[in-house]
């Protein structure tokens, strides 16, 4: 447990009032609609929207997770989220136009759009509560368990503590300020994070016990984990680092942030820009900020902590109230901080405070979401009045807040729900990616591809019923069950979409007017419309060939910002000059292809 000057309480004090303040200001306007509570009216402009992504993944458990896999496997085992990039840019130059023209209000009613009768209806029904209660939950515990785990060693509180106290002021404000409360919030946030984890790792780096930067680069602690990349003599380190999540994990997986063909909470900021060009601008500026410069200072905290607390044993030794369930090596972060002087520590807590306030809000407003508009109003009240809406929106925001603290309390790490939810996703992003430009996908596709991976899941992640199947001789590596659940699920899903039937030819050509995907997957459907003439010359005007190229063009431009920003904190000038410039020479073809494809929003 650390003291906290009376500068450090001034600036923690004063980030929770002015969080507040923004939340009450706002209730009034955002309590009028569900629209307004969810949405903010639909004209919020990219720039807002774009912080506020960032501010939201900007949790308390995602230092901690970079913390986790740096001490045990090194910088390239950061490849296990950033291999998501694809996912996210494909979203920027394909998925974000379409969402906003598809004007639902969650990408849960998607589904009634899509498709038709009682399977989307029972789709939507149960995806809402699948999304919004379940894996929201699941979420929100893994921020929850970091903010327990920072509150107990910077400031000696208890679990329970830690909950009331930030808990409570993030669902007053969620609860009254809705979603414009949420993302006026996210603008402070996001700067106050940014500008605590870059003075922290500038402070922690230059401790007389690190000595700098390059005698931390040096140390024999430290070397073996500097590599970008993994180990190319490491078999198994670089298939299940590198070439799994670059080869299947990005596109077949559902991952809160990172949904194949865009969803959750990046979708509700995608429908509430002003037009489809500032969707595609708040993702873009998203993409940008969460992968190419953010994980740096996280990754020097979390090599800094290898010198002054080289294993698990000295963090125990250092920090000996910590419960066991609790220890690991996700701890060394907020240990770190511990050391920072005060009013840096101060905007440094402020800081952390803000991610979780982020990152919390934003999943109470998705998710109460999902259950007001596609769970409430579809199958117990259809003729709810707004009020009532916005009235059962505050309501599930604070069971969820419930539900999902009660569960922190039985975690251990942030990276034991990463392991669950990449493999109860895994198998269905390709429906994700698909279902826009292919006409045959129906209902049954998702239902069954949901069903599958789930329970091939189960199968996999229990020893006893994974013994049942493949006996106890390790069948399966660890790196290969992700493929195989893949395989099998998109096996499945594909045999029952043909088994089935297509979607009627009205409910197709509704989604096709709406949204206008294009290509030759609907060429089947617009064949049959009369008088389609216009229709189908809008089809061969199709932009996604050349999104594609952008996006792999957008890909070279954030790695090798990413790549080039280490390089230059490593000193190894050369390779940082070269990925400087491939990184320029890609922006400067982006520019042209975003020009091709008028989706500039300048």
């Amino acid at each position: 447990m650390i003291n906290l000057s009376t500068l450090d309480y001034v600036l923690i004090i004063s980030f929770f009032l002015i969080t507040l303040f923004i939340g009450i200001y706002v209730s009034k306007k955002s309590g009028k609609d569900a629209t307004e509570y969810f949405l903010s009216g639909r004209n919020m402009p990219w720039w807002l929207l774009g912080v506020s992504m960032v501010a939201t993944t900007f949790s308390t458990d995602t230092p901690n997770f970079v913390t986790d896999i740096v001490r045990k496997d090194g910088v390239s085992s950061n490849w296990m989220w950033w291999s998501f990039l694809i996912t996210g840019l494909l979203t920027v130059f394909v998925y974000a136009k379409l969402w906003r023209k598809s004007e639902v209000k969650t990408d849960i009613e998607f589904y009634e759009l899509r498709y038709g009768g009682k399977p989307a209806r029972f789709l939507r029904a149960f995806r809402a509560l699948y999304l919004g209660l379940l894996f929201n939950i699941f979420a929100m515990a893994g921020v929850t368990l970091a903010a327990i785990k920072i509150g107990s060693i910077m400031l000696g509180l208890q679990p329970w503590e830690t909950i009331v106290y930030a808990g409570t002021v993030t669902v007053i404000f969620s609860a009254l300020g809705g979603f414009k409360g949420v993302v006026y919030t996210d603008f402070i946030l996001f700067f106050t994070a940014m500008t605590g984890a870059i003075g922290a790792a500038y402070y922690l780096v230059n401790l007389p016990e690190i000595g700098g930067i390059q005698a931390l680069i040096t140390h024999e602690n430290v070397a073996d984990k500097l590599s970008i990349l993994p180990d190319f003599s490491n078999t198994e380190a670089l298939i299940t680092l590198l070439i799994i999540p670059l080869t299947v994990q990005w596109w077949s997986s559902w991952y809160p942030g990172a949904e194949p063909g865009g969803g959750g909470y990046i979708a509700q900021r995608m429908l509430a820009a002003k037009d489809e060009n500032h969707a595609i601008g708040a993702t873009f500026f998203f993409n940008i900020m969460h992968y190419a410069l953010r994980p740096w200072p996280w990754i020097l905290v979390a090599l800094a902590s290898l010198i002054i607390f080289p294993d698990v044993a000295s963090i125990q030794e250092a920090f000996p109230s910590i419960s066991q369930d609790k220890l690991g090596d996700d701890l060394a972060y907020s240990a770190m901080l511990t050391k920072l002087p005060s009013g840096l520590l101060g905007l440094v807590l402020a800081s952390l405070v803000a991610a979780y306030m982020s990152t919390i809000s934003t999943h109470l407003n998705w998710g109460s979401s999902y259950i007001v508009n596609d769970f409430y109003k579809q199958q117990i009240k259809k003729n709810a009045s707004e009020k009532q809406l916005v009235a059962v929106g505050r309501i599930a925001t604070i069971v969820l807040m419930i539900f999902s603290a009660v569960f922190a309390l039985y975690l251990q790490n942030a990276k034991q729900l990463f392991d669950i939810i990449i493999m109860f996703g895994a198998g269905t992003g390709l429906i994700f990616i698909l279902r826009w430009f292919w006409w045959r996908i129906n209902a049954w596709s998702e239902i069954s591809a949901m069903l599958v991976s789930g329970v091939i899941s189960l199968i996999f992640s229990s020893q006893h019923i994974s013994a049942l199947f493949f006996g106890d001789t390790g069948f399966l590596s660890a790196w290969a069950k992700l493929p195989v659940i893949v395989f099998l699920t998109t096996f499945i899903w594909l045999v029952c979409t043909f088994l089935t039937k297509p979607e009627k030819q009205e409910v197709l050509v509704k989604f096709y007017t709406k949204t206008q995907p294009g290509g030759p997957g609907w060429v089947p459907v617009l064949s049959k419309i009369p008088k389609s003439e216009k229709i189908l010359k809008e089809n061969k005007n199709w932009n996604v060939p050349s999104g594609i190229l952008a996006m792999l063009l957008c890909c070279i431009l954030i790695y090798s910002c990413m790549f080039a920003t280490g390089y230059w904190i490593y000193g190894e000038t050369t390779n940082a000059l070269i990925t400087s410039c491939l990184g320029i020479i890609s922006g400067f073809f982006l520019i042209k292809i975003w020009r091709k494809i008028k989706a500039t929003i300048f």
